[in-house]
């Protein structure tokens, strides 16, 4: 069985694979490290994703197995964290969210100048969590591959998985995969322990602050349709300003790092059995956008009961 994708939605799958006792190779063109995922903010919230009712079942899959993982931190650099969720009120929640999550309320005025919501939810430290992933993938007997992929039909194997998130446009081929691009500054942390999500419906941006423990992830950027992997050093100082006018204390912290990823957007995630006309199986696990994280165990297990040879075409 041969996965198509290193980023988080890849690696997990692969890790449910192989721990279900498959023998599973990895192929990537690049490391998890240089992945989309990489560069995510990583905040476990679902978030601008299709449709709606698999989204939140995949999506509270995945909070309950990031619950467990919270328990070993700096192994597996997932932390259950206090935050905003700003311009966000309790009554519009749907009733899971209020029964799922412990202690989600109104948040107060000392905590939040507008209306929010104080919740505790998964922060992920994506360049521990995807090094972890790969070493859990491999210690489940798998196999890594970096390698070019130019055509799925490259992957000689009775089941195929594809994960390849915006890769998906070329190879599959799929033009409905289209990249919303997101800009991110790194700066070090000055003694922030809580987050915060901002936005702004009339300028059309989301500001964010995600404390990890030695470092800020501050964002970001929803540019769409844009291809760019160059950090605009402009829209670099308006993230921090945005970002300092809700935590003073980042305007001035020390810039580590400018990253940006390309999201992988379809109009609806595409988690799908196709069977090929010379009987290979080919799954597809795509198009999860900015909410690859939050539903990432969700999906990687519906994608390995499509992958099984019983299962249904």
């Amino acid at each position: 069985m041969i996965v198509v994708g290193s980023g988080v939605v890849g690696l997990t799958t692969a890790v449910v694979l192989a721990e279900d006792g498959a023998r599973v190779r990895v192929w990537a063109r690049e490391s998890a490290q240089r992945t989309t995922s990489a560069v995510a903010g990583a905040l476990w919230w679902p978030y601008r994703i299709e449709p709606k009712e698999l989204a939140r079942a995949w999506a509270l899959r995945s909070l309950s197995v990031y619950e467990e993982l919270a328990g070993r931190p700096e192994e597996t650099g997932v932390r259950v964290v206090e935050g905003v969720l700003g311009e966000t009120r309790l009554d519009e929640q749907a009733p899971w969210a209020a029964e799922r999550l412990a202690g989600l309320r109104a948040a107060t005025s000392a905590e939040y100048a507008g209306q929010g919501l104080w919740a505790r939810l998964p922060l992920i430290d994506m360049p521990v969590h995807l090094g972890w992933l790969r070493e859990r993938f491999l210690r489940a007997g798998g196999v890594f591959e970096e390698r070019t992929v130019t055509d799925l039909a490259e992957a000689a194997a009775p089941v195929v998985v594809n994960c390849t998130g915006l890769g998906a446009r070329e190879l599959v081929p799929d033009p409905s995969v289209r990249p919303v691009r997101g800009q991110l500054v790194i700066v070090e942390n000055p003694g922030i322990h809580e987050w915060v999500v901002s936005t702004d419906a009339s300028a059309g941006t989301t500001t964010y602050v995600f404390p990890q423990p030695d470092r800020v992830v501050l964002g970001g950027t929803t540019d769409e349709d844009d291809w760019s992997l160059t950090p605009d050093p402009e829209v670099a100082a308006s993230i921090v300003a945005r970002c300092a006018a809700l935590r003073p204390e980042v305007a001035g912290a020390r810039v580590l790092d400018h990253r940006v990823g390309l999201r992988p957007v379809r109009d609806e995630v595409r988690l799908e059995r196709e069977v090929l006309p010379d009987g290979r199986v080919l799954v597809h696990n795509y198009g999860h956008g900015g909410a690859g994280v939050t539903v990432a165990w969700g999906c990687a297990r519906q994608a390995a009961g499509l992958a099984h040879p019983a299962a249904p075409a």
